[in-house]
């Protein structure tokens, strides 16, 4: 009897974390019968960190983008919704998704401009843009201006009917959300796109060589990055209810904390974000009393993790048991014939 080779993608690890993966899903959307409500938003704030280290994950592991200025498609996400429910009299869920095409949008010329430059200079530019970005919003009276503003009451009573009604929505958004960015994080990476970013990652000179088109893959990236960060801002600022441009663009809640999760969970990973986001949320939870001592034990933590596994805790496991959850790399079985 001979074995005939194959090719597959999937593993007995991957096989085990879909089903367990599915189950918790389920779980999660039944949170609003079994789960208090500051639980509820604890958990709606640990899907929006996850959102939003997978899409830095996705730019910067995968298309070797580092971005230091996400906040400005976060903050503008929150404006934009605040702009249209506010000024526009659109009601909340549309305006959400309304958010993300603006964001798309408004990448496009921005990666135009930045996508010039290289290495720290891009990093940097990007920090230029959110700059702008939260200078121009301060100066929208309209919305309150440097002091920012609220949303109404009617605005707020307008989700839905009843308190409890409304936190299951917002919960169940930002459940959402987080399913969708993973998910079509996986799509995009088991394509024949997601395919040409991986060999960029690993050897632009070579995958040049290859006839891919270097631009045009990264600049698709940054677009959809930036159309589902904004999603995600928009999201976050109907969670606070209020905004500012301080706070909607800020570098350390939405940049600085992002890529903490990504460094220590495993960066150019899916698992990655979402076990980086667990340990930080499990951090703060824990250390957030201590003041200014909880960010030193952020960053030696970081320091630490950097210096003993340059690839992430995920990166460590992968590299030492090849356990991979969710199913990307492709291996040769053997199969009897």
């Amino acid at each position: 009897m001979s074995k005939s080779l194959y090719v597959t993608r999937v593993s007995r690890a991957s096989s085990v974390a879909m089903v367990v993966g599915a189950l918790i899903a389920l779980t999660l959307i039944a949170a609003p019968w079994w789960a208090g409500r500051a639980e509820m938003r604890l958990m709606a704030e640990i899907f929006l960190y996850i959102s939003l280290a997978s899409l830095w994950n996705l730019l910067a592991g995968y298309a070797g983008l580092v971005s230091v200025g996400q906040q400005a498609y976060v903050g503008l996400g929150g404006y934009a919704l605040f702009g249209l429910t506010m000024l526009g009299g659109v009601p909340p869920v549309p305006a959400i998704a309304v958010t993300g095409v603006l964001g798309a949008l408004i990448a496009m010329p921005v990666a135009l401009l930045i996508f010039r430059l290289r290495g720290a200079y891009f990093a940097i530019g990007t920090w230029v843009v959110a700059e702008v970005f939260r200078l121009t919003a301060a100066q929208i009276s309209a919305l309150g201006g440097g002091s920012g503003t609220s949303l109404s009451p009617a605005i707020i009573k307008s989700l839905a009917d009843g308190r409890d009604a409304r936190e299951a929505l917002t919960y169940w958004l930002a459940l959402g959300l987080c399913l969708v960015v993973i998910g079509a994080v996986v799509v995009f990476l088991r394509s024949r796109a997601g395919l040409a970013l991986t060999a960029i990652r690993d050897n632009e000179l070579a995958s040049k060589s290859l006839g891919i088109n270097i631009w045009r893959t990264k600049f698709f990236v940054y677009v959809i990055t930036g159309g589902l960060t904004a999603l995600t801002g928009a999201l976050i600022s109907l969670q606070k209810i209020r905004i500012s441009p301080d706070a909607a663009f800020s570098t350390n809640d939405w940049t600085a904390f992002v890529i903490f999760i990504v460094v220590i969970g495993g960066i150019g990973t899916i698992e990655g974000p979402i076990i980086g986001t667990l340990i930080f949320f499990a951090l703060r939870q824990t250390l957030a009393d201590l003041g200014t001592i909880y960010l030193i034990i952020l960053g030696a933590l970081a320091i630490g993790i950097m210096l003993r596994a340059p690839k992430g805790l995920w990166g460590l496991v992968r590299e030492r048991f090849g356990i991979e959850l969710f199913p990307l790399s492709r291996r040769v079985r053997g199969q009897d014939d």
